[in-house]
C-alpha cells in the first residue's frame, strides 16, 4: 500500500462487514490505513476470507461472530476491537434486514427483528463507540433510500426503520459534536449485491426510476463512506446523504 493513506493509524469498527456493501466498505477503509474489525452473524468462511483478502493487501482486519440484535453482542464486539487495537476512531453501522409483506400480514416477529437490527443495534453501537472516541470521531449509518422513497408495495416497515436513522443521526450529530464527532447517514439505493442482484426482473422494475438507469456498485458506496470517515469531512454532520442514481430525485 504505497498511496497516501487517509485513514493511517485509525481504528474502524464495521457492524455487518463480511459480504456486500460492508465488505466493499472494509476492504476500503482498511486500503486507506485504518485497522478494521467488522461482525458477521453467519458465515464464518466468508469473513475469514475477507480478513485473509485484506490482510494479503497489506492491511489489518480482524472478524468477530457478533448477532446485531444483541446487545451483550455488540457490546462485547466493540469491546474486544478496543481491546486489540487500543482505540476507536470509526463505526460505520452497516448492519440491516429486509422483510416484505403487506402490512395485513406482516408478522409482529418480523416487526421486532426489523426493528432490533435496522434501528436498535444503531443504538447500541453508537452508544457503546463513543465512550472509546475522542475528538475526530466518526459515527457513518448505512440507511436507505427508503427512507424518502418507497416506491412499492410491502416495504412500509423496512422504510420506518431507515426513516429512524435520520431523526436519530441528527439527534447524535447534536450529543456528540461538542467532543468532535461526526455523525451521518449515508442512504444507498438499489446496489448490486447478492441480496439484490441488478439482474433479476426486480432490478429491471427498478432501473428506470433511477436518473442514471443503472444500480449502483458496493465500491461507489464505500468511497463515499471513506470520504466521511476522513479527515476532510470533519465540518459534515448531522447529514442525511443520497447516494442512490437519482432514484429519490
Amino acid at each position: 500500500m504505497n498511496q497516501t493513506l487517509n485513514l493511517q493509524d485509525k481504528v474502524a469498527f464495521i457492524q455487518g462487514g463480511s459480504r456486500g456493501i460492508g465488505a466493499a466498505i472494509v476492504k476500503r477503509l482498511a486500503r486507506e490505513g485504518a485497522a478494521v474489525v467488522f461482525t458477521y452473524s453467519q458465515s464464518a468462511a466468508s469473513a475469514n476470507a475477507l480478513v485473509a483478502e485484506v490482510e494479503a493487501a497489506g492491511g489489518r482486519a480482524l472478524a468477530i461472530r457478533a448477532d446485531s440484535a444483541s446487545e451483550q453482542e455488540i457490546r462485547g464486539a466493540i469491546g474486544e476491537a478496543v481491546r486489540t487495537y487500543g482505540r476507536l476512531d470509526i463505526l460505520v453501522n452497516n448492519a440491516g434486514v429486509l422483510a416484505i409483506a403487506p402490512i395485513e400480514e406482516f408478522s409482529i416477529d418480523d416487526l421486532d427483528r426489523t426493528l432490533a437490527v435496522n434501528v436498535r443495534s444503531v443504538v447500541i453501537a453508537t452508544q457503546e463507540a463513543a465512550r472509546h472516541m475522542g475528538n475526530g470521531g466518526r459515527i457513518i449509518s448505512i440507511g436507505s433510500t427508503n427512507a424518502d422513497r418507497m416506491p412499492f408495495a410491502g416495504g412500509a416497515v423496512y422504510a420506518m426503520s431507515k426513516s429512524a436513522l435520520v431523526g436519530l443521526t441528527k439527534g447524535l450529530a447534536r450529543d456528540l459534536g461538542p467532543r468532535g464527532i461526526t455523525v451521518n447517514n449515508v442512504q444507498p439505493g438499489p446496489v448490486d449485491t447478492d441480496m439484490n442482484p441488478d439482474n433479476t426482473d426486480f432490478a429491471t422494475s427498478l432501473k428506470p426510476m433511477m436518473a442514471v438507469g443503472r444500480y449502483g456498485q458496493v465500491e461507489e458506496i464505500a468511497s463515499f463512506v471513506a470520504y466521511l470517515a476522513g479527515p476532510e469531512a470533519g465540518y459534515i454532520t448531522g447529514a442525511n446523504l443520497l447516494i442512490d442514481g437519482g432514484f429519490a430525485a
